[in-house]
């Protein structure tokens, strides 16, 4: 066995161990994994099934969004960046190896503390040869104090109107709870109030998902131990 070879082979073991991972955790989630680099996890439903009730095109419950799954390819995507300048993800991810992630906005503890994660493995997923790109419900005029408070160095984009969220299949509507100021932290644009379900994707350079982590639970994230794993067995791949 070649250099080459031997390097495969320890990456797609590290792989195994990574879903072997979130598969344990999946399975106290009742989690349903999808595919072998796929890991979306939804509620166990009854298999009468009700039919699934939609508000502006999105489920009503983040359990029951069909997102984008590993194999298919992201859609054109062009958002705005925290300093309010159009950004081509695709132009970007084709000069780049990606990790794409959906957060809800920086008014959320759980992403505020996801944020501040991926800071700390930034410079790693650098040197590993990806660029990382983080996508919320904020205007860019809350990216830019995201960006701040969080003193983060990796992109930040603004999906105020959920447009991209609804592409990848990841958008449902949000509890009554957030429709007095979901329109305000979107700078207007959330007007139908919808919510990303927190996502990680890990994309080819031709914008082929190699790799995702979706769960409805917003308590539960990807941690930056298992996405470093995630990125590095797959550099191969893109």
């Amino acid at each position: 066995m070649n250099k080459n070879q031997l390097i495969s082979s320890l990456s797609k073991t590290l792989l195994s161990v990574l879903m072997l991972s979130l598969l344990s955790i999946s399975a106290r989630s009742k989690a349903i994994p999808i595919s072998q680099h796929s890991l979306v996890l939804m509620q166990s439903r009854p298999i009468n099934g009700d039919t699934i009730k939609v508000v502006s095109g999105v489920p009503l419950k983040p359990e029951d969004i069909s997102p984008l799954l590993a194999g298919e390819s992201i859609p054109i995507l062009n958002l705005l960046s925290s300093t309010g300048e159009n950004f081509d993800v695709n132009k970007s991810l084709a000069s780049k190896q990606t990790i794409l992630v959906f957060y809800r906005g920086g008014w959320c503890p759980y992403c505020s503390k996801q944020l501040a994660g991926l800071q700390e493995i930034e410079k790693d997923l650098t040197a590993m040869g990806y660029q990382l790109i983080a996508i919320s419900t904020d205007s860019p005029d809350n990216l830019n104090a995201s960006k701040d408070k969080g003193k983060l160095s990796y992109t930040l984009l603004s999906d105020a109107d959920l447009s991209a969220s609804k592409k990848f299949g990841i958008a449902f509507k949000s509890p009554k709870g957030y429709d007095k100021f979901l329109p305000t932290t979107s700078g207007g644009k959330n007007v139908d109030k919808l919510l990303p379900v927190p996502s990680v994707f890990i994309l080819s350079k031709k914008g082929k998902i190699l790799f995702e982590y979706i769960n409805p639970n917003i308590t539960e994230r990807l941690s930056s131990s298992l996405m470093k794993a995630a990125a590095m067995a797959l550099r191969e791949d893109i």
